[in-house]
């Protein structure tokens, strides 16, 4: 028996359609709020059978804090994928960060422990290495920069949950995707970005950032799973592109013609305390922390070689056909 938490968000529901089509049994975990249907409507995406696939994933309703309800849901369970977590840049939501990124994955790290699972796979981020390199890999660990966002903070807290779970006795892998392109979730994370283009959004700014298709990211931890690798963490990141030829990208794909308009450093960190000014007034959810500015104007370079030199076979598939097809989704979809 398979476990799946986060089963109904973007990696999620991707490795859940990839192992529904094999003869494993699945369990996913979710939270009474949860849109069931949005998983269906991925499968759609990519087969006529979404139904049928559907129908072989048993759901269990409980939360990564419900320790009664997690516990039931062990039962018989030899595999977890841990997806679950929380993505927000407002210093309002730091306690639900910390309950949902460090808390829960703990339960999840303990939990496995108690039931001997065989092998753990933790979702972490490339939010938890350290910047200080021309390159950034495995090797680069978190140096405590003050300019780290919450949502960084709580996942590399989460991260140390698994590496000490690791200490303990449990064989797990940890993977750090970059920044993760896949259809279907246009109100988060790069469904915004596709959201933002299509309705004329021109304006981004100079920097850099590493991407990588959500099908790789859940190939990857299937075939990590099945390998014999355990105790190591693999960054994922197909390709680094400026914020500037994503823009191109996109818009390309959507038949716009307009360039996008490249904003100053000065406008974006204004447009940072004008947020926090509104957010004040109107108690609504910063989007545009300085924390995230810093990031954005940031150029990374990021390096996924370890994956393709130790998982034998692995190869990532092209991230412009990533583009396309979330932009040929999103067309359908509005």
């Amino acid at each position: 028996m398979i476990l799946v938490t986060g089963g109904t968000g973007l990696v999620g529901s991707h490795l859940l359609y990839e192992l529904t089509k094999t003869n494993k049994k699945i369990r996913a975990i979710h939270r009474s709020s949860s849109n069931l249907n949005k998983v269906k409507i991925i499968f759609s995406y990519y087969t006529k059978k979404s139904d049928e696939l559907y129908n072989r994933i048993e759901w269990v309703e409980t939360d990564l804090n419900d320790l009664p309800g997690l516990t039931m849901a062990f039962e018989g369970v030899e595999i977890v994928y841990h997806c679950a977590a929380m993505i927000s840049f407002d210093s309002s939501d730091y306690q639900v960060l910390r309950n949902i990124n460090i808390e829960g994955t703990s339960n999840i790290v303990n939990l496995c422990i108690l039931k001997n699972i065989k092998k753990l796979c933790h979702v972490s981020s490339v939010a938890t290495l350290a910047y200080n390199d021309e390159i950034i890999d495995e090797n680069n660990y978190w140096d405590g920069n003050k300019n780290q966002s919450l949502y960084a903070i709580t996942k590399y807290g989460g991260e140390m949950e698994v590496w000490r779970g690791m200490q303990e006795g449990l064989n797990a892998i940890i993977v750090n995707p970059g920044f993760i392109i896949g259809p279907g979730f246009w109100n988060s994370g790069s469904g915004i970005l596709f959201k933002k283009i299509f309705n004329s959004q021109r304006l981004c700014v100079k920097g850099s950032f590493g991407y990588v298709s959500v099908f790789d990211v859940t190939h990857a931890m299937v075939c990590l799973i099945k390998s014999n690798l355990i105790n190591e963490r693999f960054v994922l990141v197909n390709q680094n592109l400026t914020h500037e030829r994503v823009y191109k990208i996109i818009a390309n794909f959507f038949g716009i013609k307009s360039a996008p308009l490249l904003a100053p450093k000065y406008l974006l960190n204004l447009g940072s305390k004008i947020d926090w000014i509104v957010s004040k007034m109107t108690r609504r959810k910063r989007v545009l922390s300085k924390a995230l500015c810093v990031t954005l104007l940031r150029s990374h370079n990021f390096s996924s070689e370890k994956i393709k030199t130790r998982l034998k076979g692995f190869q990532f598939s092209s991230i412009i056909d990533s583009f396309e097809h979330s932009c040929e989704v999103f067309s359908r979809d509005k």
